[in-house]
């Protein structure tokens, strides 16, 4: 089965986009890559407060378990997750 929506995941990148990490991630779901991708940009406008020389925003797909059985993590260093 495929993946049921789609989060965009902003990455701060050095060396020309060659060591891009991830530094938030953006709540809202989207339906499709199209809808993600489409939503890029204001996300990206809205992450210039990252100290990185580059940041990018990805669309990447998320699972399709509901969020009520989903136990929640801590973030690995260095992420953060911001609503949008």
């Amino acid at each position: 089965m495929g993946p049921a929506a789609y989060v965009i995941a902003i990455l701060g990148c050095a060396d020309g986009s060659a060591a891009c990490q991830p530094v938030a991630t953006v709540a809202t779901r989207y339906e499709s890559h199209a809808a993600c991708s489409a939503a890029t940009g204001a996300a990206l406008a809205s992450s210039s407060d990252f100290d990185f020389p580059t940041i990018v925003a990805e669309c990447r797909a998320v699972s399709t378990i509901p969020a009520a059985q989903v136990k929640e993590r801590p973030a690995a260093p260095g992420v953060i997750s911001r609503e949008g």
